[in-house]
């Protein structure tokens, strides 16, 4: 696998004092104001060194513009290529970034209180990656926890978008900086030695004489009695030892052993087990339950309520929860998808889709005409929903893994009736989200039992309750029409038609939440979403992109990149078929009509390495595309067999097809701060791009989802994953990250349905592709909810 392994000096910084209105240079230099690596931080008032940053909109890099291509018909910059919504959400955390603050302690740590969500995608690590930097302490002497929620952060605590790295990147390193020349100032005092003569290195100051003061031991000493602006320089990232190079996770250990601690690894006194026996529709409502005395009577059961949600029992462990949920007799009300199925949910799709509008003009243009369904996916992680709840008469105590705990914390305690400073939101490690967790589906609903109980609660979902009635990602369609003529592109238009995706989490606050959920303002809110979040990398001329929605009876949710895999996937079929119909090769137009530099050279790069256009047999193909997104771009090459051989291979409770067989993925973030954690972030997308386009998606029926768990929900399984792949971090194109975490998604899903339709000779419409294909497996009953507990795990590990 392609690694870069920068090369860095191993000189030790120095420094100078820290002063009001005079900066203090990674360099020893002084110079007055804020520029490109200058800025305002602040010392607090605390018994050991605690430092913030003070950030205005100048730390928010201006966009550069992408250098001109010859193109017939150049497209006009679409409004994500002005501003993303990667911006939009670094402008709305500015404001309150000297609230971040990191606290050096008597031991020589430095601990960080992260206002975003570690659910795996590895924040923590480059997280302390940035601060180990810029403070010259080593990796193993930063600690990262997850604040609790902080309604004082207004928009400055939500997990999304790719973002935390790209909003956090400066006022970590400012921070940071603060600290180091506070440091450097008190061991000045310490040795009587000039600030600019000492250096600091590995957690300690030394001086020329060959004195060395540990952290630790200046950090009373160097800690405020009052609040005092300092201005810095950062480092010059030339002299970068740790940013940029490949380093292991910092909770790799805790993670294999064991030891993290997720929400359900919580030890809170008194709170026991907890489920909620659902409804077999999608939101269906308890009218009456016949046999509650009975359940309650059964062994370890301590309590059996009726909630908003279904029927909730509390229990001395889950396995009792289970035969409690089994055994309830509920008679159900409908819910908001009674009937539906995928055939009605595409009728209204086709309805609701807003109408071309540049028809092709005969003997002078013609045109590519396609439409796509995208069907349901859910959005179920490992870690499956769950929460835990103590909710007292004047107070309120939530753990979860939350990625708007805010949001949580706000709308709880507007349902408890409590003022929000009595309710106290705990943000824990997640096992994964797939924005998931941007919602508080499972604090609300412990929340709610807590109180009915008037007992803590220690509440989990089951998998079969992720699965059918969980957040999706929206069923959609996408109409596309491209008109061309002597081997130019004159329009393109895509009317993107979706159920009606929920941002009811808002941009990380109350406000924004309920502005995303009122009937007239909900889709303004998702249309804003997606013009963020849509750039199309080509000049095709006249270009629109316009979203509709329809349907608000299911629970969706921003699923990986949101529209992105989607419109992308859509698009790069389109392109294929136009360079098909114009006789051009596939890769050879794509890097004609390429805006973007940057998107050109990744291009390039896995057309190169992956052996673009290399003959192959029948049945095997490779396909090429291209995501630009969160200031950064990926390319992916793929390679797939669908020879008979392959389709029909047979392996037992699994669901085989074509065959992904080799993946080259070249990734531009900018600045990589741990290019290791970037290639383990493309190695998920990529599994994920496969699994929606060839077999993971959700069948509706009679109101609710036939599949019941991930062995009937069939994401890449390791017989399906491609033998060969290399990720390619490409060198540094700018001074900070872009965005990575969501990359890979809308490239891998592009390009490996680009490969399935070159090896097949059909350009695939539906997706998942097997979707129509007879069911694999037989659907669990809808009544009772849940499965009973297996007594085969030791068969099924075989």
């Amino acid at each position: 696998m392609a690694r870069r392994h920068p090369v860095r000096d191993d000189h030790p910084t120095s420094g100078t004092g820290d002063r009001t209105a005079r900066t203090e240079g990674a360099d020893g230099a002084d110079a007055p104001g804020v520029s490109r690596r200058r800025f305002l931080g602040y010392v607090l008032a605390a018994p050991t060194l605690t430092v913030a940053a003070q950030l205005g909109a100048e730390a928010l890099a201006p966009r550069q513009a992408a250098a001109a291509v010859p193109a017939l018909v150049p497209s006009l910059p679409g409004p994500a290529e002005l501003l993303d919504l990667n911006e939009l959400l670094t402008l709305a955390a500015l404001p309150t970034s000297h609230l971040i603050t990191i606290r050096l302690e008597a031991d020589g740590t430095a601990h960080l209180a992260l206002p975003r969500a570690e659910v795996g995608q590895g924040i923590t690590t480059s997280s302390a990656m940035i601060v180990a930097e810029e403070l010259d302490l080593p990796l193993d002497k930063v600690r990262v926890t997850l604040a609790d929620a902080r309604p004082e952060l207004l928009f400055n605590q939500l997990t999304g978008g790719s973002n935390t790295t790209y909003s956090t990147y400066r006022p970590l390193r400012v921070a940071a900086a603060v600290a180091r020349g506070r440091l450097l100032k008190a061991a000045s005092l310490v040795l009587g030695e000039a600030v600019g003569t000492l250096t600091t290195k590995a957690g300690a100051v030394l001086s020329p004489a060959g004195a060395l003061l540990g952290y630790g031991e200046l950090a009373v000493k160097a800690a405020a009695v009052s609040d005092t602006a300092v201005a810095v320089t950062l480092k010059d990232p030339d002299r970068f030892r740790i940013i940029g190079t490949g380093q292991r996770r910092v909770d790799a250990l805790a993670a294999v052993t064991g030891r993290k601690k997720f929400a359900m690894d919580l030890q809170v006194p008194d709170a026991l087990p907890t489920m909620v026996c659902r409804p077999p529709t999608i939101n269906g409502t308890v009218r009456s339950v016949a046999n509650l005395a009975e359940v309650r009577a059964l062994p370890g059961i301590t309590d059996v309520v009726t909630v908003s949600t279904g029927v909730a029992v509390r229990g001395r462990t889950f396995g009792q929860c289970i035969d409690a949920v089994r055994a309830l007799r509920v008679d159900w009300g409908p819910g908001t998808a009674e009937g539906a199925s995928d055939a009605t949910v595409l009728a209204k799709l086709r309805r609701a889709e807003l109408p071309l509008v540049v028809p092709p003009l005969p003997l002078l243009t013609k045109a590519v005409d396609a439409r796509f369904t995208f069907h349901f996916a859910s959005n179920a992680a490992l870690e499956t929903n769950c929460a835990i709840a103590d909710v007292r008469e004047d107070s309120a105590e939530i753990w979860g893994s939350l990625k708007a705990p805010i949001v949580a914390q706000e709308q709880i305690a507007l349902k408890l009736g409590l003022p929000v400073s009595a309710v106290r939101v705990h943000v824990t490690e997640g096992g994964g989200s797939f924005g998931r967790k941007l919602f508080h589906d499972a604090a609300h609903e412990a929340a709610e039992i807590s109180r009915a109980m008037g007992k803590p609660v220690k509440l989990m979902w089951h998998r079969t309750d992720d699965f059918r009635q969980g957040r999706t990602h929206p069923m959609s369609t996408s109409r596309v029409r491209a008109t061309y003529t002597l081997g130019e592109v004159l329009t393109y238009e895509q009317r993107h038609t979706s159920v009606a995706t929920d941002f009811g989490h808002g941009i990380g606050e109350v406000l924004t939440a309920g502005v995303a959920q009122l009937p007239v303002a909900d889709l303004t809110f998702s249309e804003t979403m997606f013009q963020l979040t849509q750039i199309s990398p080509y000049h095709l001329g006249v270009t629109t992109q316009l979203l509709a929605e329809t349907d608000k009876g299911f629970n969706t949710g921003s699923m990986r990149n949101i529209y992105s895999p989607n419109v992308r996937c859509a698009q790069e079929l389109v392109m294929d078929e136009l360079a098909r119909r114009m006789g051009q090769d596939g890769y050879a137009l794509r890097r004609r009509l390429m805006k973007d530099p940057r998107a050109r050279a990744v291009l390039d790069k896995v057309a190169e390495v992956g052996e673009w256009g290399r003959s192959m047999p029948a049945g095997t193909a490779q396909g090429i595309a291209v995501h630009t997104e969160y200031h950064s771009v990926v390319a992916m090459l793929a390679e797939i067999d669908c020879r008979p051989e392959t389709t029909g291979r047979k392996i037992p409770g699994a669901v085989t097809g074509p065959r992904v067989t080799k993946v080259v993925c070249a990734v531009d973030v900018g600045l990589a701060v741990n290019p290791r954690g970037l290639e383990a972030q493309m190695m998920g997308g990529i599994s994920d791009g496969i699994a929606v386009t060839l077999t993971s998606g959700l069948h509706l029926r009679d109101g609710h989802f036939l599949e019941g768990s991930w062995d009937q929900y069939f994401y890449t399984r390791q017989w399906n994953t491609p033998p060969e792949l290399e990720i390619i971090v490409m060198p540094p194109t700018g001074d900070k990250p872009g965005g990575a975490g969501e990359l890979a998604v809308a490239g891998a899903m592009a390009a490996v349905a680009c490969a399935y339709g070159r090896a097949t000779g059909t350009m695939p419409t539906v997706f998942p592709v097997n979707h129509a294909d007879p069911l694999a497996f037989t659907p669990l009953p809808t009544v009772p909810p849940v499965p009973a507990s297996p007594t085969d795990g030791r068969d099924r590990a075989l």
